[in-house]
């Protein structure tokens, strides 16, 4: 019996060689890699640990006698996706899963053969640093699997990175219509909060003629509206706004011509630049920082079952 037998041209011929880790002769099961390693193990680990095994063995199996050699059973992994996932089902120490080349392998093939433990092991890992260094590729793992939790903190960790860079296609690519859309949602409701906040007051408003608070002469704001554009632009490429307040209302030559304009009248400056800068800080703190929370019922948890369920 094969497990969803893949081409035979892509499966190289084996070796006859074990895995140094799994090459006991009390297994009773000989898995082989598409790259020809070997890898014998115990049955009753795959029946405890895996319901698509579970449900093989349940099916009637062939007889076979002490002197009769184990028949290979060949999957689709290769040898060092099989390795991760085995060690973990097998209780021995678990491989670096420190990247996503490492760790979407086993994932896809714990998820192929309902393997919960391997997929929990590599979940608590999430978090970790190596991991979280590439964010918009930890957002489609976990939005993928379901993890709503995780896909709510990669979410935010996406904050710094413009969506609109061609590097992140094919990742934002991979993702499902309502994870692409609930980041791209995201990511412009910081945007557009923050534009809309910068015309309600105490921000001047730009958008026809205003008068001098000191001379009552008329005024041109044209420097406040020039510096909010900047603000935007800073926010739709980087929509964590880090930058906008240091070094930008700082170093940006929009904030510096804002910040020394002078009311041609009177000779009063025009921006409380601290007040300003207070304010706008405020309002970026104050936006939302991830998708939306999935609404009830929650998708159901992947479960482990006993061996003796069906």
């Amino acid at each position: 019996m094969q497990a969803d037998q893949p081409d035979s041209s892509n499966i190289a011929q084996p070796r006859g060689e074990y895995h140094t880790l799994f090459s006991s002769s009390d297994g009773d099961v000989v898995l082989g890699s598409k790259d020809g390693v070997l890898f014998r193990v115990h049955s009753y680990t795959l029946k405890t640990t895996s319901g698509w095994f579970r449900s093989m063995y349940s099916l009637p199996q062939r007889s076979s006698s002490p002197d009769q050699p184990l028949e290979t059973l060949f999957v689709d992994e290769d040898s060092t996706t099989l390795e991760g996932l085995l060690r973990i089902v097998c209780g021995l120490g678990i491989p670096k899963l420190d990247s996503y080349d490492v760790i979407e392998p086993i994932l896809h093939a714990a998820e192929k053969y309902d393997m919960p433990g391997p997929m929990s092991v590599i979940r608590a890992l999430l978090a970790t640093p190596p991991l979280l260094s590439d964010p918009l590729r930890l957002y489609a793992v976990t939005c993928r699997y379901g993890w709503h939790d995780e896909a709510m903190m990669a979410s935010r960790e996406t904050l710094t990175l413009n969506l609109h860079s061609p590097e992140h296609r094919p990742t934002l690519q991979k993702l499902g219509t309502d994870a692409l859309l609930n980041l791209f949602a995201l990511h412009r409701t910081r945007r557009e909060t923050l534009r809309h906040r910068l015309d309600d007051p105490p921000f001047v408003n730009d958008s026809g003629d205003t008068s001098c608070s000191n001379c009552g002469s008329i005024v041109d704001y044209h420097t406040w509206r020039e510096l909010k554009y900047v603000v935007v632009m800073e926010m739709d490429g980087r929509p964590l706004g880090d930058t906008v307040c240091n070094p930008g209302l700082l170093e940006w030559p929009a904030a510096r011509a804002c910040w020394s304009a002078k009311c041609l009248n009177c000779d009063r400056m025009l921006y409380d630049k601290t007040l300003t800068m207070r304010v706008i800080h405020e309002c970026i703190d104050q936006l939302p920082t991830t998708i939306e929370p999935l609404p009830p019922p929650y998708p159901t948890p992947i479960i482990a079952r006993s061996a003796t369920e069906p």
